[in-house]
């Protein structure tokens, strides 16, 4: 019996051996995945290549820019399929050591940057061609944050533009008249210039290509002097000292890859630096797959059936073949087998929807366009209408705040911070603590981003309990409002940040007024729930008490059941307060300046430090708001027992 089962063993190894061998990759190819769609793209392109023309396994690992740069750096993964030539210190860097190396010239003629205003804009101010015309325009590009002060949104933050852009502001003098905004993320970015060009409003921002964007929008660059590479290269470091000026180099686009993966799969590396495409052929397929709003694996998979020519030359006769006939499609022309090709699309789709053998049966919905169409239609109409309550938020709420914070000294603040501490929890050592983490997030430097998260909590809290208490006691006397509210209280709570942000981003503008509706969205449930809860819970004894009196609904209300219900109302206020800090590094990601920026950067650019000193600061600020909040929302009696058991341990 042994002897059978070892001939088996024996005969399937054998007739596994030639299909090991034709495989050309020893082992899975690991892609990073990329965010922009030029990158999703050619990575779609990439893959494809590789798998069906040459038989590798390929998988894709998610990560930002900086992680994925040392990912490929120590051959965590092999392939990133996008990279812009001299734009990542990390990648400079791992080329210098024979780590990776960057092959191939994917977009003819290299990507190009600059600084863009709206075509409109120049259409209808003539005289607007380069930075140098700006300082005679500063009234066209007021910041609604500081109108004193013109705007111009940067690159999101921890990315290299931000640094030159910097620079070029500073060295070209317009850091004085226009204040340097960053937008956090590239779609807070992306969600500033749409809505910017839907509402025919002046815009002045940073942007590249190729992306979907400049292909769906007119954008008309600003002149800037040619380019001068040594000034340029003192403009990439945040330190450098050359007061120059520079025109924006024309980037290389090249597939950045590991040296083990050259070693591996030479073939498929020869593959990779013959791959390129022109400014056309990749414009319009991102536009076509922003419009389409096709992911950039379907993007490129329609590519590839509608242009054998463009990919045919790039590799050899028999992945072409192999390639061709996984894509139903044929290579004696430029012509393409329709019925091939549908069959093919029918079986992928099949292949896609049946993984669980349950898709099919479901019918095709998607609220996708309608919603897509009715917010574009919303911005075009009541735009301005949106940004008026943006203005007045910022004009009446946010920014006397801050200021108000700006003009206490540090000293005061932190005194009455500890002076609070100890009022709300006797105890002296906590108090002393309270003072203690304040000073070291000053020491830290962070006192100016603690200023700006303290103006948006404060404003978020106040607005929060101004609309929460009431609509709990509202819920709480009527059991209708109740069954009606308490689903919308579910999709606040369940519904991720994320998906209401965008809508937010459009209609109000990046910066501090969507990340205070954002907040306020988070952050009311809880306290709308705690509030019922507290004011249903009343004795029913002392309300029929009070009654029995003569007190009106509004004197019960008043004098017995908020008093009752303040624990509970107290411990709302205090998830408020708890919800709407955890927003802060939420917030940083639509512009809105404070400690979560800085945690941002440091994920953005893999600084340990700084996001350890940021997170440290927010650990600090929550245990403090924390604790006071808790000990004032105690009741009278308990609050009294925490003062006496105070006293006796002093005595």
């Amino acid at each position: 019996m042994r002897q059978w089962i070892a001939l088996s063993l024996l005969c399937m190894s054998v007739l596994l051996v030639p299909v090991s061998a034709s495989a050309a990759c020893e082992s899975p190819i690991k892609f990073g995945a990329l965010t922009w769609e030029s990158g999703q793209f050619t990575s779609g392109v990439l893959k494809y290549i590789a798998e069906e023309g040459y038989g590798c396994k390929v998988e894709e690992v998610p990560g930002a820019g900086p992680a994925l740069d040392t990912a490929l750096s120590q051959n965590d993964i092999q392939v990133i399929g996008e990279q812009w030539v001299g734009r990542s210190p990390i990648m400079e860097q791992a080329v210098e050591q024979n780590k990776v190396a960057i092959i191939g010239d994917t977009l003819k003629g290299g990507a190009t940057q600059g600084w863009y205003v709206p075509k409109y804009v120049l259409e209808e101010n003539p005289d607007l061609r380069s930075y140098q015309d700006l300082p005679k325009y500063t009234e066209l590009f007021k910041d609604p944050e500081d109108p004193s002060q013109s705007r111009f949104m940067n690159c999101p933050t921890g990315w290299t533009c931000e640094i030159f852009n910097t620079r070029l502001l500073k060295n070209t003098g317009l850091d004085g008249v226009f204040n340097n905004v960053h937008p956090g993320t590239g779609a807070a970015l992306d969600a500033e210039i749409s809505s910017a060009f839907e509402q025919h409003k002046p815009l002045l921002f940073y942007y590249w290509q190729p992306t979907g964007l400049m292909a769906k929008y007119d954008f008309a660059p600003l002149g800037f002097p040619a380019h001068n590479d040594a000034c340029w290269q003192d403009l990439l470091l945040a330190d450098g000292t050359m007061d120059c000026v520079s025109g924006f180099p024309v980037s290389p686009l090249g597939i950045a890859v590991s040296m083990p993966f050259i070693e591996s799969n030479p073939e498929l590396a020869d593959v990779f630096k013959k791959i390129q495409f022109s400014s056309d052929e990749l414009n319009g397929a991102i536009l076509e797959m922003s419009e389409s709003k096709r992911s950039g694996e379907e993007q490129a998979l329609l590519f590839l059936r509608e242009n054998p020519n463009v990919w045919q030359k790039w590799l050899s006769d028999e992945a072409a073949t192999n390639l061709a006939a996984k894509l139903g499609i044929s290579l004696t022309g430029d012509a393409i087998d329709n019925t091939a090709v549908n069959n093919n699309s029918a079986n992928d789709n099949f292949a896609s929807e049946n993984q669980l053998g349950l898709a099919s049966s479901f019918p095709s919905w998607s609220l996708e366009t309608p919603l897509n169409n009715t917010l574009a239609s919303v911005v075009q109409n009541y735009g301005d209408v949106f940004r008026s309550i943006s203005t007045m938020a910022l004009t009446y709420l946010l920014l006397p705040i801050e200021r108000l914070l700006t003009v206490i000294p540090p000293w005061l603040i932190i005194a009455l911070v500890t002076v609070l501490g100890w009022f709300g929890v006797r105890k002296v050592w906590f108090a002393l603590a309270c003072g203690a983490g304040l000073f070291l997030i000053g020491a830290f430097g962070l006192w100016g981003a603690l200023i700006d998260t303290f103006a948006l909590l404060i404003v978020s809290v106040l607005v929060t309990v101004v609309i929460g208490i009431p609509i709990g006691i509202a819920m709480a006397g009527s059991q209708l409002l109740r069954k009606v509210v308490t689903p919308i209280l579910d999709v606040m709570q369940t519904m991720p940040s994320f998906v209401y942000l965008i809508p937010v981003l459009m209609l109000f503008g990046i910066g501090k007024v969507p990340a205070l509706f954002a907040t306020i969205i988070y952050a009311l449930p809880p306290l709308i729930r705690l509030t019922t809860l507290g004011i249903t819970q009343v004795n029913h004894e002392m309300v029929e008490a009070g009654r029995s009196f003569g007190s009106t609904h509004l004197q019960l209300l008043i004098w017995i059941k908020l008093p009752q219900a303040l624990p509970s109302i107290m411990a709302g206020v205090n998830q408020a307060v708890m919800m709407s800090l955890s927003m802060v590094v939420l917030a940083s990601m639509i512009g809105a300046p404070g400690l979560g920026e800085d945690v941002l950067q440091s994920i953005q650019t893999l600084n340990i430090g700084q996001g350890l000193q940021a997170g440290t600061a927010i650990v600090i600020v929550a245990i403090i708001i924390d604790r006071i909040t808790q000990a004032f929302g105690q009741g009278k009696r308990a609050r009294q027992k925490t003062i006496d058991a105070s006293r006796q341990s002093i005595g």
